[in-house]
């Protein structure tokens, strides 16, 4: 007999909102399957307003506000048992971020935990990821965000390793990465590839799989650096506008998407990686299965 529940996660990040709902299927005798039943996203980019003033809008707090009130309205219609709401770096650093999430808990009753960025990096490592990797070989795990990129060592299929940079695509696209935190990245990068014969690089976040879904790969298989590096200067032959209606890019991804692959080409000239696995998780995932395990709180519909 199957046993299926709705499990919830919101993600709030830097560039966008997203509501991912999950089917969880459990059969006796059998494992328990993850089974993503629907993603919504919403491009409110909170990073814009906390990277320079410091502080979310009234408009992005409003949005804010107002998208909350939909995701759970949508929880309830999908009979959502569990969910988890949690706020990353741009709500982490603005002065209002606490005043807005207990805005959001008034007009919602949605509690957001704001994370520090370890605790991310802890979550996503989280995800299923042993289905998509080689027990035999060492990863470099990059999650790409609007405001910060978390960083996992696996070897042996363990998490070794982990660290969360400031250096984000909403802050590179406003000159806000100095080169200090580069050669930081560069230096933490290199000691850790230094200390394993040989390293692959898995990436996630919503460019690189737009990155992936174009190049029309099989799932499972890499991209390489020489396609990443082709893709990269082709992009940047064309403007901001070329690249929504000749790329087909939607306008909130084609700005952000340059200064990703160049987050993720780093990191893979850094670590000597010359492939890339694109398995389409990200902190969504993790947070639906942290739930599932209870190795993170959860509320309840």
């Amino acid at each position: 007999m199957l046993l299926i529940q709705k499990y919830a996660a919101i993600d709030i990040g830097s560039n966008a909102v997203r509501l991912l709902i999950m089917n969880v299927i459990e059969e006796a005798g059998k494992p328990v399957l993850f089974k993503k039943n629907s993603l919504v996203r919403v491009p409110i980019r909170l990073g814009s307003d906390v990277f320079i003033s410091q502080k979310i809008s009234e408009e992005n707090t409003q949005r804010i506000t107002d998208t909350m009130l939909a995701f759970k309205l949508l929880m309830k219609s999908h009979k959502v048992v569990k969910y988890k709401a949690c706020a990353t770096s741009a709500m982490r650093e603005a002065i209002n971020g606490k005043e807005v999430a207990k805005l959001v808990y008034k007009n919602s009753k949605i509690r957001i935990d704001i994370i520090e960025g370890e605790e991310e990096a802890a979550i996503i490592a989280a995800t299923d990821l042993h289905t998509y990797i080689d027990n035999d070989k060492t990863y470099l795990y990059v999650d790409v965000g609007g405001g910060s990129t978390e960083f996992t060592v696996i070897h042996e299929g363990k998490s070794v390793a982990s660290r969360s940079f400031q250096i984000g695509t909403v802050r590179l696209l406003n000159d806000m990465v100095k080169k200090d935190a580069w050669l930081e990245l560069e230096l933490w990068i290199k000691s850790q590839a230094n200390l394993y014969d040989k390293i692959e690089v898995i990436g996630s976040g919503g460019n690189i799989n737009k990155i992936f879904k174009v190049s029309g790969k099989a799932m499972g298989k890499p991209l390489t650096y020489f396609y990443l590096t082709s893709y990269y200067n082709i992009l940047q032959s064309y403007s901001y506008d070329e690249r929504i209606t000749i790329l087909d890019l939607n306008q909130d991804r084609a700005d952000v998407i340059i200064p990703a692959m160049r987050i993720y080409l780093s990191s893979m000239k850094w670590s000597g990686a010359k492939h890339i696995y694109v398995p389409k998780i990200g902190l969504a995932d993790g947070i639906i299965k942290s739930i599932y395990y209870d190795t993170v709180s959860s509320n309840t519909q």
